[in-house]
């Protein structure tokens, strides 16, 4: 199931799997100091277990010069 920005989740086996492809990106954040590469864009539930909630994300901080 995909959920926000390149971030899928999946349960299998009792265990949360969260597979995210690092060659992307969307852009810098709204301070400029890294590229965002995945985001839930927030808390969201988890699939078939809706208590458990997850936030994620996944970035690369620019250097001085990147900015």
């Amino acid at each position: 199931m995909t959920v926000g920005q390149n971030v899928e989740m999946q349960v299998k086996d009792g265990k949360l799997i969260i597979p995210v492809d690092l060659s992307k990106s969307f852009g810098t954040s709204g301070s400029g100091k890294s590229v965002i590469i995945a985001s839930t864009g927030g808390n969201v539930a988890v699939p078939g277990h809706e208590s458990a909630k997850v936030g994620l994300n996944v970035y690369r901080p620019l250097g001085k010069e990147g900015r």
